[in-house]
């Protein structure tokens, strides 16, 4: 018996794997949080800029992710 005929096949490919496209938003949400941070220590006027960015970054990332979930096929 050669090698080839141990070998089990390989099973068929599962479901793709899908991955988000490129985004700022990240780095958008790291230095909002930076911002707040750093106000904390300084003025309470960064903290609110810290926070508002914050919300909005995190409100469109969510909604982002929604619509490309929305958009996998279902099976």
């Amino acid at each position: 018996m050669s090698a080839s005929d141990r070998q089990s096949p390989v099973a068929p490919a599962g479901e793709e794997i899908h991955l988000p496209g490129p985004s700022a938003l990240p780095f958008v949400l790291a230095l909002a949080v930076t911002t707040a941070l750093l106000g904390v220590t300084s003025s309470w006027v960064l903290v609110a800029i810290g926070v508002f960015v914050m919300l909005l970054v995190l409100v469109r990332w969510i909604s982002d992710t929604r619509r490309d979930i929305s958009e996998l096929p279902l099976h």
